[in-house]
C-alpha cells in the first residue's frame, strides 16, 4: 500500500511540474510550487528525486523514453544502417515539435543537455555508452564524440530558443538528417 502511495505522489509531482513548466520558464519554478500543485508534503520532490532537477530528468525520461525504446532496440538488434537509426530518433523529434506539451519537453531537454546539467539517465538509449557500441569501426572516444556532436546538434534544432517558433521544413529535417549521417559515417583519420 505504502509503495501504490508513493507511486502516486511520484506521478502527481511530474504531472505538475510538466503543467507548472508549460506557463513558467524553468528557472521560476520552485519545488515548493511543484509540491503545491501536486497536493504532496513539501519535502516530497526531495524523497522522490532528490532534485528539481532529477525531477526534471524522469520526467523528460518518463515521457520521451518510450517513443525511442522499442524502435530502436528493434533497428539496432536487426543491426540496421546508421541512416535507418538516425530516423528512428528525428521521427519524434518531428511529432514532439509539432505538439506543446512536445515543445515543452524538447525546450527542457535542450536547456539541460545543451546547459550542460548534471543529469543521470538511467534509461538505456539516454546513456551515451548504448550510442558507442552502434559505430563499431570507430574509437570509443570517436563514437562518442560523433554522437555528441549529432545530439546537440538535433537538440539545438528542435528544442533551442526560438525553433518551437518557427518550425522547421521538411527540407530542413532532410538537410539535418543528412547532415547527421555524413558526419556520424565518415571515415575516421585512421580508415584513410
Amino acid at each position: 500500500m505504502t509503495e501504490k502511495l508513493s507511486s502516486d505522489t511520484r506521478g502527481r509531482l511530474l504531472a505538475a511540474a510538466e503543467r507548472l513548466l508549460l506557463t513558467e520558464r524553468y528557472d521560476e519554478v520552485s519545488v515548493r510550487a511543484i509540491c503545491a500543485a501536486a497536493g504532496a508534503n513539501p519535502a516530497a520532490v526531495h524523497y522522490h528525486f532528490g532534485s528539481k532537477e532529477a525531477l526534471v530528468t524522469a520526467m523528460l525520461e518518463d515521457r520521451l523514453g518510450p517513443l525511442w525504446a522499442d524502435r530502436l532496440s528493434v533497428v539496432t538488434g536487426a543491426r540496421g544502417s546508421v541512416a535507418e537509426v538516425v530516423d528512428v530518433v528525428l521521427e519524434p523529434f518531428v511529432t514532439l515539435a509539432d505538439d506543446p506539451v512536445g515543445r515543452l519537453h524538447l525546450r527542457l531537454l535542450a536547456q539541460f543537455v545543451l546547459g550542460g546539467h548534471p543529469m543521470l539517465w538511467n534509461q538505456r538509449w539516454f546513456r551515451m555508452a548504448s550510442w558507442v557500441e552502434l559505430l563499431p569501426e570507430l574509437t570509443e572516444a570517436e563514437s562518442r564524440r560523433r554522437w555528441a556532436l549529432a545530439f546537440d546538434l538535433i537538440i539545438m534544432r528542435f528544442g533551442g530558443t526560438g525553433s518551437q517558433d518557427q518550425g522547421m521544413s521538411q527540407a530542413a529535417i532532410a538537410a539535418l538528417r543528412e547532415f547527421v549521417v555524413a558526419g556520424l559515417t565518415a571515415p575516421s583519420k585512421e580508415q584513410k
